[in-house]
């Protein structure tokens, strides 16, 4: 069996000067890039009940200037109502090409209405995606009928439940996994660097 650090990955090394913008220019990426491993990062958050809850999202903006974070999601999705009594939650992203963890601590802003909601319908209206937001249904509803049950598709109407959410971060914890030695620092938005014990 092959060693398991000869599989880690080598790129560049980037400088822990650097690295605060060497990682938001992966994340503005992520977005526009479907083969971007931080293009579906992990969300976790607290159940209503109290209990740790995680699921991928879709990225689909990041901003580097204000260090935020936009996924768009069905309003009666259970991670709004989540969201809505807890906003603090923690976006997680792995990168096997540059061997990066993400953990990012955000807290969240639910939107179901208003400009940001409006150009998110206008920019999902013209793709594939937009029936994920017009389910007759709320996700995780059982099936109404064998039918469509059978199927596998929802009944779709034209009310739309699309919400977007909105992530700030304030810090990043790093890690890089690379065969010549894993790095771990944390990040702050400030522009603070901290070299952390892997």
């Amino acid at each position: 069996m092959a060693d398991p650090e000869q599989r880690l990955p080598g790129p560049e090394r980037v400088p822990l000067n650097a690295l605060a913008a060497r990682v938001w220019q992966e994340l503005t990426r992520a977005p526009h890039d479907k083969h971007h491993d931080w293009r579906t990062p992990v969300l976790a958050t607290q159940g209503l009940a109290g209990e740790p809850q995680a699921r991928t999202v879709v990225l689909r903006q990041a901003d580097a200037a204000s260090w935020t974070l936009t996924v768009f999601t069905d309003a009666r999705s259970p991670k709004c109502a989540e969201l809505s009594a807890q906003p603090a939650a923690q976006l997680l992203f792995w990168s096997a090409r540059l061997g990066w963890q993400l953990r990012l601590p955000v807290r969240a802003v639910v939107l179901t209405s208003g400009a940001a909601v409006a150009q998110a319908r206008a920019r999902m209206r013209q793709s594939r995606a937009a029936a994920d937001y017009l389910s007759a249904e709320a996700p995780g509803s059982p099936m109404a009928t064998a039918e469509t049950a059978s199927s596998l598709s929802p009944i779709l109407t034209d009310a739309h439940h699309l919400a977007v959410l909105q992530f700030q971060a304030e810090d990043i914890d790093w890690l890089e996994l690379h065969r010549e030695g894993h790095r771990r620092a944390r990040m702050n938005r400030t522009g603070d660097v901290w070299p952390l014990v892997p």
